[in-house]
């Protein structure tokens, strides 16, 4: 099947579960806020070259070099009116680029180096995508994001369940996964889970089996942020058939959604290629397979780009795509019958009239 269009692609109704608000920021607005706040450690002040410079150093082959260049977005993203204008930008950038829906993540506890609270900033970010939701259309839900390395995360996951009728969504937990398992965040997950609220939890990015393991078994988690090394648990035998181990088994029994990235995943090293990543066998295997951006800044990407190089590498047409976007949308944390209403009266129909 050949590939499809840029140009249809864009068209169609996208669902986007993994996007960081801090790695989606535009070179423009990140060097004009640094001009503004008085940040001065940028590389580059001129938004063309800042963009190279961010897509360069995020191109290395390793996540925590990749970590490094958020020390920049972050450090124009320190005061009320810098988180609005970012989330408000970054609800214009996906609906143009034909989100429906999307999930966007951030870290309160970044963002407090100007004196904010946690509180300052979570209200800074949710008016800022109110105000984009009202201009766009678009659907944002909220997730508060923990660093594993830090030792907030009780504390953020109060506040997803004080804010969750206000525009949050869930939790999420990231950062550096080696060393920094999610069960040192064992009570956050547990208070989520006594309080009924959705998370999510980076694992199987750039540590094995363990961290999808401890993310599921001991922590509970909904989904997998990344869950690419569940590939670790399935074996090719020389039939050319698949044997599941007992993890992985589980995660697709189970039905857990893998909130893929392919491009991310090749510039962490988590992958080699597009066409070798294991976004095309998951998907053979019937997992619950989503793709997302993770960072578009830093990966100079969008969600038509990524749809585009699955299409290109796979031979995807419509149909993949509306499987991809129907599986996202039924693996989103906002009620069911939102979700199905979406799926009903906004994205099935576009894909039938693309020929799905």
């Amino acid at each position: 099947m050949a590939a499809l269009s840029e140009a249809t692609i864009r068209s169609l109704p996208k669902v986007l579960l993994h996007d960081h608000l801090d790695g989606g920021v535009r070179p423009a607005t990140v060097a004009e806020l640094a001009a503004e706040t008085g940040y001065g450690d940028l590389p580059e002040t001129d938004p063309g070259r800042l963009a190279a410079w961010f897509r360069e150093a995020a191109d290395s082959g390793s996540l925590d070099r990749y970590l490094e260049t958020f020390q920049h977005t972050v450090g124009v993203m320190q005061t009320p009116e810098a988180l609005a204008r970012v989330a408000r930008e970054c609800a214009e950038d996906l609906a143009a680029d034909g989100v429906v829906y999307a999930e966007v993540r951030f870290a309160p506890e970044l963002h407090t180096l100007r004196a904010l609270s946690l509180r300052d900033v979570i209200d800074a970010v949710l008016d800022g995508f109110r105000e984009g939701e009202r201009a766009t259309g678009i659907r944002i839900g909220t997730l508060l994001t923990a660093m594993r390395t830090a030792a907030k995360s009780r504390e953020i996951a109060d506040l997803v369940v004080e804010y969750r009728d206000r525009g949050v969504v869930g939790f999420d937990i990231a950062g550096r996964e080696a060393g920094y398992p999610p069960t040192r965040h064992l009570d956050a997950f547990e208070y989520l889970r006594r309080e009924n609220a959705h998370f999510t939890i980076h694992a199987g990015e750039a540590f094995g089996l363990p961290s999808i393991w401890e993310a599921i078994q001991w922590c509970g988690a909904d989904r997998l942020g990344h869950g690419v090394r569940i590939v670790d648990d399935i074996e090719l035998r020389p039939d050319g058939t698949y044997h599941l181990g007992p993890l992985a088994a589980y995660v697709r029994d189970r039905r857990i959604p893998l909130e893929l990235c392919p491009t991310s995943n090749v510039m962490t090293g988590a992958a080699p290629s597009i066409a070798e990543h294991p976004i095309g066998m998951l998907a053979d295997l019937r997992f619950r397979v989503t793709i997302n951006t993770d960072n578009r800044l830093m990966s100079r990407t969008t969600m038509t780009q990524e749809m585009l190089a699955v299409s290109e590498a796979f031979g995807w047409g419509v149909k993949e795509m509306r499987w991809l976007t129907v599986n996202a949308m039924k693996s989103a944390f906002i009620p069911f019958d939102e979700r199905l209403a979406l799926i009903d009266d906004v994205i099935k129909p576009a894909y039938a009239a693309a020929g799905a």
